[in-house]
């Protein structure tokens, strides 16, 4: 079976040229998550990566320590620059932190309809160390959602959108079906902190209407930057020219195998590999 024109025994992708993608986050000091797992996995998916930080934050596995929010002209300058310098095909947005950072970021991206951009509404980190301001998040949906080719919150995330206890694979369904209606953008609705048995269950709803995917249910890993590789790789994959239903498809893929080929980091840890090798 190939993923995204890799073998299963394979790690690295061929190159493909004359294709960048962007990712619009923040830094983590420890690897796994934001503009650093974003990179590797633009890497991994034969992408070239770019990136505009957002912010630095400390953080390892636990907790998030601190966080220093960009300046936004410094971030509008850095966005400008990839643009303006590097053949980018897609976008994808991450933890932007404040409502003046995703001001600027809509408002550079404006002009540039043509580049599909995947917004990962990163509210908060897996350990709970909440990741934007409160005034933020309706600056998100007011001036980016419009902007998305795609939108891809988490369970924790969805229940804060829609105002909704979202408990099993019907909830997340109609979930995805309400947002779709609310904001007329296509929502990949991520249904992993369910209990959904061995598998775990996504729903992607667009103006075709729903499709469903379930994966395995990958145990004895620490899930950090799950979120954050799945985005980048739909990014990546629409960046490679897929359509957005085949891109999820592959992205799914390529997060399961980088968790089933899990990185040994100390005793008892395991933490995602986003260059595996069957």
């Amino acid at each position: 079976m190939k993923v995204c024109g890799i073998n299963e025994g394979d790690n690295v992708m061929k190159i493909i040229e004359n294709c960048a993608a962007l990712t619009i986050a923040a830094s983590d000091s420890g690897g796994g998550a934001g503009i650093q797992a974003d990179l590797k996995t633009f890497s991994a998916l034969g992408v070239y990566g770019t990136c505009v930080l957002t912010a630095v934050t400390a953080q390892d596995l636990n907790e998030v320590s601190a966080i220093q929010a960009i300046d936004p002209e410094v971030v509008h300058k850095q966005l400008k620059a990839v643009l303006e310098g590097f053949p980018v095909k897609a976008v994808k947005t991450g933890m932007l932190y404040s409502a003046e950072i995703i001001d600027v970021i809509a408002e550079t991206l404006a002009p540039y309809r043509e580049i599909p951009v995947i917004v990962d509404p990163v509210f908060a980190a897996t350990s709970g160390s909440k990741l934007i301001r409160d005034e933020a998040i309706e600056h998100l949906k007011e001036k980016l959602f419009p902007l998305a080719a795609l939108v891809t919150p988490n369970v924790p995330e969805a229940e804060i959108l829609l105002g909704k206890t979202l408990r099993d694979r019907n909830d997340l369904e109609q979930a995805a079906q309400k947002f779709f209606e609310k904001w007329k953008v296509p929502v990949l609705v991520k249904g992993g902190h369910l209990p959904l048995a061995d598998k775990t269950v996504d729903i992607l709803y667009d103006q075709k209407g729903m499709v469903v995917y379930a994966s395995d249910l990958v145990k004895g890993v620490n899930t950090h930057g799950s979120g954050c590789t799945l985005a980048s790789a739909i990014a990546a994959g629409t960046a490679r020219g897929e359509s957005l239903k085949k891109a999820v498809s592959l992205a799914k893929t390529y997060v399961t195998n980088s968790l089933k080929g899990a990185f040994q980091l100390l005793p008892g840890l395991r933490i995602i590999n986003h260059f595996w090798s069957g």
